[in-house]
């Protein structure tokens, strides 16, 4: 379904922005009830129980619901994927007392019955990155260097030594986990656990690798590429897919995050996609006009200062701005006139400016009218 078709999730589960967390659970699972295929074989079931399963998938945690409320479906969905909305959330308490049917079943409707797997994948990263505003402009390629756990780079995460192998185990069947179902006055609890006799391996090893002593997985430094798309700005989290931690040599990693901040600038300042620059001019030169140098992101340009421009009036030069992040054409640069005062003069500048003021009939006091107060 496209962000365009999706319904609001309050709307979806019938609940209010301001409903709690237990309203929500509440209506997912009166809903869940309703439109479970096991129980509901009309043909349009199964999509309206993936529709209220993905919204009560974010409504029931906190942080996706605050990002949800904020960015809206459009925003909610750049920032997660489907495994992203479904990880972690808590079906099994619902399903537990609904009898019949398991929480199982939503994973694999709405993936197939490897996204078990697939969401246990390994955990997330995050990492700080400095650039400077000519990077940000460009685009760069940075390398940075952290430690995570990895598969064994010697046994390639099968814990066996090289040259060894591995037998199934024969509790789980290769699976790594073991299910047990009970029934109680409310339906069948499913209780899912990792294997005791392989620890969740599958297999069972005889002679471990030496390096990860049969875990299958390592600590290591690595260094790691990244590239920096130009007109990134200040806070923009790049997401680098697989660049994560593994938490078992079973499991795909979890995604690198990449937090980016931008060095202030000798010159300059940035306004979205803005660049804001004072540059400093004598009333002379105000007055009458001239023609400055200022500098920019691509180097000196030439810059016409118009006959009376004032003290604070800016000055549009077109598209010298940053690159649109992820869009199209750029900025402009935002020239700032400052025309200094001078606090000391010599006694030739002062006569001048006594004949000037004379001219302009300076000289007379200004009127005004007294404030009540």
């Amino acid at each position: 379904m496209s962000n365009s078709n999706k319904r609001d999730y309050y709307e979806v589960l019938g609940v209010s922005k301001t409903a709690s967390k237990e309203e929500i659970k509440d209506a997912y699972r009166k809903l869940a009830l309703q439109y479970h295929p096991d129980r509901n074989k009309a043909p349009e079931a199964e999509e309206r129980f993936k529709e209220i399963s993905e919204a009560y998938a974010v409504l029931s945690d906190d942080e996706k619901r605050t990002q949800y409320d904020q960015l809206g479906h459009a925003g909610f969905d750049q920032r997660y994927t489907q495994e992203d909305i479904f990880r972690g959330t808590d079906f099994e308490s619902i399903f537990r007392d609904l009898g019949g049917f398991g929480f199982r079943d939503i994973f694999s409707m709405f993936f197939g019955q490897g996204f078990r797997e697939r969401v246990m994948r390994g955990r997330d990263l995050a990492y700080e990155l400095e650039i400077t505003l000519e990077e940000a402009f460009k685009g760069a390629e940075k390398d940075i260097e952290l430690k995570r756990i990895e598969k064994c780079d010697v046994c390639g995460g099968s814990g066996a030594a090289p040259q060894t192998t591995s037998k199934q185990c024969s509790r789980c069947n290769g699976a790594g986990r073991i299910q047990s179902t009970t029934r109680n006055g409310f339906g069948l609890f499913v209780r899912i656990i990792p294997c005791p006799t392989c620890g969740g391996r599958g297999k069972i090893i005889d002679k471990p690798c030496p390096k990860c002593r049969g875990n299958g997985i390592i600590e290591r430094e690595r260094k790691i590429s990244i590239r920096i798309p130009p007109g990134i700005d200040e806070g923009y989290q790049l997401r680098l897919a697989g660049e994560g931690e593994v938490t078992s040599a079973q499991a795909p990693p979890g995604d690198l995050y990449v937090l980016i901040h931008i060095a202030p600038h000798r010159y300059f300042k940035r306004y979205e996609d803005d660049i804001l620059y004072n540059v400093t001019v004598g009333f002379a030169q105000a007055t009458l006009g001239t023609e400055v140098t200022v500098p920019t992101l691509e180097g000196n340009t030439t810059m016409r200062i118009q006959p009376g421009t004032q003290p604070g009036e800016i000055i549009k030069l077109r598209n010298k701005g940053m690159p649109r992040f992820r869009g199209y054409g750029r900025g402009d640069m935002q020239v700032r006139i400052d025309i200094p005062v001078p606090k000391r003069l010599t006694t030739q500048q002062r006569t001048l400016l006594e004949q000037l003021a004379k001219e302009f009939d300076e000289n007379v006091k200004p009127k005004g009218r007294r404030l009540k107060l």
